[in-house]
């Protein structure tokens, strides 16, 4: 069984226009990180023009499909009957995408399937970061 996730999503800008156009989008899970989910804007679709990849709590992801969450870079809402409001938030400005909730849906029940929600602790070798961390400080 592999252990990463990755799920082409359309993704929607939303703008001062009318048209709304879409944008490709990767989600990404990784049992090595088991808390987080990254999704990923290729450079065609960046105003800088290279890729752009957020990285957040699979948890806000989860909870924001239910009812506005997150604090920070990213907030996530639910919108309408099978919409998700995903906002990212940097220094330069701010980006507001729409994502179908169904196709969060799908990527979130694989990850569950990978790592079930709340047993994401058991993936973490804290052992061995530990150890990593120590290594030559004696």
């Amino acid at each position: 069984m592999s252990t990463v996730i990755e799920h082409p999503v359309e993704a929607r800008l939303v703008a001062a226009a009318p048209r709304m156009p879409s944008i490709p989008a990767t989600l990404h899970y990784d049992r090595g990180d088991p808390f987080a989910v990254r999704m990923t804007f290729p450079a065609p679709a960046t105003l800088e023009g290279v890729e752009v990849c957020w990285t957040f709590s699979r948890e806000l992801l989860i909870s924001g499909m239910r009812e506005p969450d997150g604090h920070g870079d990213v907030r996530v809402r639910p919108y309408g009957y099978d919409r998700t409001v995903l906002e990212f938030h940097a220094p330069e400005g701010t980006a507001v995408i729409h994502v179908r909730s169904g196709e969060l849906r799908r990527f979130l029940q694989a990850t569950g399937e990978l790592v079930p929600v709340g047993l994401e602790h058991l993936q973490l070798d804290l052992d061995h970061e530990l150890a990593e961390l120590m290594r030559g400080t004696c």
